[in-house]
């Protein structure tokens, strides 16, 4: 994909690294010459030095063939008009990095199809890091109707070396979670698993669950008394 970045700040410019790794062609956009040369030069990246709400910069850049733009800008206003214009020149993915909650909703009238939060990101993780340390990463979807779970399997876990299926059965596991993704080592791919898959101690489950069932989650793990 060809993706825009206005915004050559640490978001940005760390965005685009992880976009070229993952094989996408990127170009920034920010006022900074030295920022600029440092994407290009260092990164690897096309950059264009400019305002991001300039249409001339943003006709340069290409907007009109970006399979995706993402908006990280320093303020919200500056950003508010880059989705605009990214919607006004027809890119179908435009993301946005929010400061302010008052902005919710106008980004979105505007045609910012997700609009990311920085500070209730950042706020949820660290919550989630003290409440749940057994938990690796948590990730919320429609407007936090839905969470998906990172957990390891210890050892003492009691669903270590039990099938998908035992552990479905299980008259303790929690309503509303379902087990989707299975990683058996950290370095192997993760796998979707059926009924059969035997989940190892030592692995890792992504599961989904709805908001709130984060603690049934962790007792289940660590140690209901099944019924099984």
């Amino acid at each position: 994909m060809y993706v825009l970045i206005g915004g050559a700040g640490l978001i940005g410019l760390n965005l685009a690294q992880k976009l070229v790794d993952l094989g996408h062609t990127v170009a920034v956009i920010d006022i900074n010459p030295a920022a600029c040369c440092y994407a290009r030069e260092q990164m690897g990246v096309m950059a264009f030095e400019g305002s991001a709400v300039s249409t001339d910069i943003l006709l340069q850049a290409g907007i009109r063939k970006a399979d995706a733009l993402a908006a990280v800008l320093h303020n919200d206003a500056l950003n508010l008009a880059m989705v605009a214009l990214a919607k006004h020149y027809g890119v179908p993915r435009i993301l946005v990095r929010m400061r302010h909650r008052d902005f919710a909703e106008p980004y979105r009238m505007v045609g910012a199809t997700s609009v990311i939060s920085t500070i209730d990101l950042a706020v949820s993780t660290m919550v989630n890091a003290i409440e749940y340390p057994q938990i690796e990463s948590v990730m919320h979807f429609e407007q936090d109707q839905i969470e998906v779970l990172k957990l390891p399997i210890s050892a003492a876990s009691q669903i270590a070396n039990r099938s998908l299926a035992q552990i479905a059965q299980d008259p303790c596991f929690p309503t509303g979670a379902l087990i989707i993704g299975y990683q058996a080592h950290p370095h192997e791919d993760l796998v979707i698993p059926n009924g059969s898959t035997i989940l190892e101690a030592g692995s890792t489950v992504l599961m989904v669950t709805k908001p709130g069932a984060m603690h049934q989650v962790i007792d289940f793990m660590q140690g209901c008394n099944s019924a099984l």
